[in-house]
């Protein structure tokens, strides 16, 4: 069943301290990933296929990035007459004297545009999860069974969760879903095992009704204020539970790992089968000249996007557009984002790096300074965006490099493991 006045509104204006240098210039919805796209492109790739089109993206933090991305919408068929993505950034007027202030907050701050377009129902998403999911199905659970509020939940195990995602305990009265029967946003000791995936389905008069509530009483986050107090008050909340995969990007290593599962041969993200959209006009991409593999060239378990010229060794790691790795340099385990250049002799292992750097020759980047130490060995080692890597520079694991560092500011001794160079 497709509701043709289904609103979709997705968080995607945030930044997370645990994105690191990431974050620094773009919301966490318009990280890179997967080669050519940015996070943001699941959720508009989901409503696109569910045939929902009439989309509201509700940002705050640095939003160009964002915004240039999304342009006009048509790289998910987003325009006509009844179809649309709008931009809701923050505001303040005579009534309104702060910006959002969570993600309640947000929503209530743009209730006139919701109620200009009338939902039967309105669907609120996060705007920085991997996922791949027909809402329709959600939405059909949801009418069926007359929820005040649908939310969608996936299944992790207890200690995973802990002070990282909200949890519910959720009944099995219906074969896709049930009764949520409790619901604690972050908790040290989690009761359940079903963790939120942040897609929201709410019956407008309901949404209106809380977020009214919730700013009289001075909160305004979903997770942390909004589900508790309609679940303690016995309101008809259900969780639906997914089933498919789910990739969180809230940390470097979450990120890293999540890339990670768009490789191997029968790889947890399958970007051609689940038809992911992009903005191909965004940096160019589209006019990129075919991948180049140089005679010296080897490219083993990678994704290499147009525009790369691969004249070195690339193992097991994902290479945006632009990026050149030339003849002796080795790039293992890495996701390299635009225009990234590692000179000749260059080295680098679990590596995430932002766009326009250059590694210099025979630099070692994400090598362990300690040697086997279990407490670095997973560890992302991260370079923020235009940065000039000194040739003989030598980085360990779970090390930070802010964007732009200046030249003079390289230390001749390199980094240690975990070291920062702010």
């Amino acid at each position: 069943m497709v509701m043709p006045s289904t609103l979709a509104m997705i968080l995607a204006g945030g930044r997370v301290d645990e994105l690191g240098v990431l974050t620094h210039y773009r919301p966490k919805s318009a990280v890179p990933f997967g080669g050519f796209a940015r996070v943001i492109d699941f959720p508009l790739t989901n409503l696109m296929r569910s045939g929902i089109e009439r989309i509201a993206i509700l940002s705050q933090y640095r939003s160009y990035s964002l915004i240039n991305h999304i342009g006009t919408g048509a790289a998910w068929d987003m325009i006509g007459r009844y179809r649309g993505i709008s931009i809701l950034p923050p505001f303040k007027d005579y009534e309104n004297p702060h910006w959002y202030r969570g993600s309640a907050d947000a929503v209530h701050q743009n209730l006139d545009f919701v109620r200009y377009h009338r939902p039967s129902e309105i669907l609120i998403l996060s705007g920085d999860h991997i996922y791949e999911m027909d809402y329709r199905d959600m939405l059909r659970f949801h009418h069926e069974h007359d929820a005040d509020l649908t939310a969608a939940f996936v299944t992790v195990k207890k200690e995973e969760a802990a002070n990282r995602f909200g949890v519910a305990e959720i009944g099995d009265e219906y074969s896709e879903g049930g009764t949520v029967l409790s619901y604690e946003e972050k908790p040290a000791e989690p009761k359940g095992e079903w963790a939120s995936l942040t897609v929201f389905c709410f019956k407008p008069e309901v949404l209106y009704k809380v977020l009214q509530k919730n700013q009289a009483d001075g909160s305004y986050e979903f997770g942390r204020d909004i589900i508790p107090m309609m679940v303690q008050e016995g309101m008809k909340v259900l969780g639906y539970k997914f089933q498919g995969y789910w990739g969180y990007t809230r940390t470097v290593k979450e990120y890293w790992q999540t890339s990670m599962d768009l490789l191997g041969p029968d790889p947890l993200i399958d970007l051609e089968k689940w038809g992911i959209r992009t903005n191909l006009e965004h940096r160019d991409i589209r006019d990129c000249q075919p991948l180049k593999v140089g005679s010296h060239g080897v490219l083993d378990n990678s994704l290499a996007y147009n525009g790369c010229i691969i004249d070195g060794t690339v193992k097991n790691s994902i290479l945006f557009p632009g990026v050149r790795v030339e003849q002796g340099a080795v790039v293992e385990d890495s996701v390299l984002f635009f225009n990234t250049l590692v000179k000749k002799g260059g080295q680098l292992r679990q590596v995430v790096c932002d766009v326009n750097t250059t590694f210099g020759a025979h630099t070692q980047v994400g090598f362990s300074s300690t040697g086997i130490n279990d407490q670095v060995n997973d560890r992302v080692t991260v370079v923020g965006w235009n940065n000039n890597v000194p040739d003989n520079m030598k980085i360990g694991r779970g090390c930070l490099v802010a964007p732009g560092i200046k030249e003079d500011k390289w230390p001749q001794k390199g980094l240690e493991d975990m070291e920062e160079l702010q």
